[in-house]
C-alpha cells in the first residue's frame, strides 16, 4: 500500500503538482477558444488528482512527448500524461492504461493507398516524429515502408507539405484537424496503433506509482465529457 504523506512529498513537495500534459495529443487535451481555458480529460483527471491530494495544480504544457521527456532530466515535472513504452521504464513508473488514442497515416489527396495497412508498401517513406510512442509501434510493425524520423508531429506535416516524403503519421485527432488545414491531403481508412496513455512518474517515486495504479482502477467506469469507459479504450470515468 501507499502512504498518502509519502505520495504529496514525492509528486508536490512545494504544495502544487506539475502536470506534464502534451498538446499534440488533441484527443486528451485542447484549448478551448470559447472557454478560454485547457479542456480534455488529461486536465478532467489531473483536476482530480489534485483535489484528492488536496493540493495545488499547474499543467505544464508541451509540444509533444519528446519534449516532455527532454524536460524531465530537469525536473520540470511531477507526474506527466504520456504513453508507456518499455524503452522508458528504466526511467518512469507507469500507471495503467486510463485510455487508449489512434494512430494513422495522413496522405496527399492522389496518393493511390486507401488504408493504413496499404501504406506499408516498398518505395514509401513514412515521417513521424521520433520519440512518439506510436513511432516505436512503426519501428517494430513496419515490414516494407521506411521511416523518416522529425523532431516533432508539426514538423512532420511539414516534411509531407514540402512533399518530401510520401505519408505522416500521427495521433487520429492531431492528423484529422490538420487536414482541415491542410488542402489537398487526407487521412487513410483505419489506423496502425492504438496506443495506451497512462500517468508516469519519475522511478524513484515509489508511493506516487502504486497511487495512480489504485487511482486510474478506480477512475475507469464512470464519467468524464459525457462517456464511459477506462482501460479498454474509451474515455475514462470519475472516481466513485
Amino acid at each position: 500500500m501507499f502512504n498518502l504523506d509519502q505520495v504529496r512529498s514525492e509528486i508536490a513537495p512545494a504544495g502544487t503538482i506539475r502536470a506534464a500534459v502534451n498538446m499534440s495529443n488533441e484527443a486528451l487535451i485542447r484549448w478551448d477558444e470559447k472557454a478560454g481555458t485547457l479542456v480534455g480529460p488529461s486536465v478532467e483527471i489531473a483536476d482530480r488528482i489534485a483535489d484528492e491530494l488536496d493540493r495545488g495544480l499547474s499543467l505544464m504544457q508541451y509540444g509533444s512527448a519528446a519534449d516532455i521527456l527532454c524536460a524531465a532530466d530537469g525536473g520540470e515535472w511531477d507526474i506527466a500524461f504520456i504513453a508507456s513504452d518499455p524503452s522508458r521504464t528504466d526511467r518512469f513508473n507507469f500507471s495503467p492504461p486510463y485510455i487508449s488514442v489512434e494512430a494513422t497515416y495522413l496522405i496527399p489527396e492522389g496518393s493511390p493507398y486507401r488504408t493504413a495497412d496499404a501504406v506499408d508498401s516498398d518505395g514509401i517513406r513514412i515521417t513521424s516524429a521520433r520519440s512518439a510512442a506510436y513511432t516505436k509501434q512503426l519501428e517494430r510493425t513496419l515490414k516494407r515502408a521506411t521511416v523518416l524520423h522529425v523532431d516533432s508531429p508539426a514538423a512532420a506535416l511539414e516534411v509531407l507539405a514540402d512533399r518530401e516524403c510520401d505519408a505522416a503519421a500521427g495521433l487520429t485527432e492531431f492528423l484529422v484537424n490538420a487536414s482541415e488545414r491542410m488542402e489537398g491531403f487526407r487521412l487513410v481508412d483505419g489506423v496502425f496503433s492504438r496506443i495506451p496513455q497512462t500517468i508516469a512518474v519519475h522511478r524513484q517515486a515509489t508511493n506516487a506509482s502504486l497511487f495512480f495504479a489504485d487511482f486510474v482502477r478506480r477512475l475507469g467506469g464512470a464519467d468524464v465529457g459525457g462517456e464511459k469507459g477506462g482501460a479498454d479504450g474509451g474515455l475514462p470515468g470519475s472516481l466513485p
